[in-house]
């Protein structure tokens, strides 16, 4: 008798156990089953990573992130149309994408914590709060590189803007000749958006804030202001356009002059960790081992 009951006891355990795991099976999949299938017909591809954590993403932004307030996935809208993101996903992709990655992170430190037999609350916790700022820290860092290239290529827009212009064509016609002949990238995307938004209706200079409030780059703010401004007083649109190409072709030559004198403040971190100790060890070697022969 004290033998069986025992045994009766695990087969209840496995039993149980086996049940709750298909029921929790059967659970996943009938949710699973109520995630809409996404189209991204309009959206830009995903990275190889993302795709990965793609599945859960959506899983989350379906059952939860859908119902954040409103205020708040206006914000993350914002952040998303600052960094050209917003054809890559929603608001609520993102905001999931940040618990995904903070749970990722989380489940990789508690697994550290095991092994190395440390508690596992505080690594859990870090762990979650680095994962959830990892897609922040690359949004800005999208961001980022997304305003060098609009400073980078708004010179050469704003000399075939003027080009047009003195040529005789209207603002319009000389944003189409730019839009058609200009480099690819980020600010040819952002003035076929303005272009789009004149054919719709809208005025001129509520196309190029609207515009600015995309961009947000102080450079795309001025020149903004100077269209508005000639427009409303009827200055000369050429000369305008003409004064900033010049003050923009200065302001990329003075960022240039400004990151060659950082570089070298830059580089004193790697010389002196990784550089200087090798040198020291070349030429001090030989000399050691005279000493030691010697």
């Amino acid at each position: 008798m004290p033998s069986i009951l025992p045994e009766s006891l695990l087969w209840s355990a496995v039993f149980v156990a086996g049940l709750v795991t298909s029921l929790l099976i059967v659970a996943v999949g009938v949710f699973w089953q109520r995630v809409p299938a996404e189209d991204r017909s309009y959206y830009d591809q995903l990275p190889p990573l993302l795709r990965l954590l793609w599945p859960p993403v959506r899983a989350i932004s379906f059952s939860i992130t859908a119902r954040f307030p409103p205020a708040w996935l206006e914000r993350t809208h914002r952040h998303l149309a600052l960094a050209s993101a917003l054809f890559l996903m929603a608001p609520e992709d993102y905001i999931s994408l940040q618990i995904v990655s903070g749970l990722v992170m989380a489940l990789l430190a508690l697994f550290s914590a095991l092994i190395l037999s440390l508690s596992v609350w505080l690594p859990t916790v870090l762990g979650f709060i680095f994962g959830a700022l990892l897609p922040m820290l690359w949004l800005r860092e999208r961001r980022l590189r997304r305003n060098r290239e609009i400073l980078r290529m708004l010179p050469i827009y704003l000399d075939y803007l003027t080009l047009a212009v003195e040529a005789g064509l209207n603002f319009t016609s000389a944003l189409s000749q730019a839009i058609a002949n200009g480099p690819a990238g980020i600010l040819r995307q952002e003035l076929n958006l303005v272009q789009r938004d004149i054919k719709a209706g809208l005025t001129r200079s509520k196309a190029l804030r609207r515009l600015h409030e995309r961009v947000a780059v102080p450079e795309i703010g001025a020149l903004v202001a100077a269209v508005n401004q000639a427009e409303q007083t009827g200055g000369s649109l050429g000369n305008i356009l003409r004064t900033q190409a010049e003050r923009s072709r200065m302001e990329r030559f003075q960022r240039a002059e400004k990151a060659a004198m950082e570089a070298p403040v830059k580089l004193l971190g790697p010389l002196v960790m990784f550089i200087f100790p090798v040198s020291f060890l070349i030429i001090a070697f030989p000399i050691v081992m005279m000493l030691l022969h010697s």
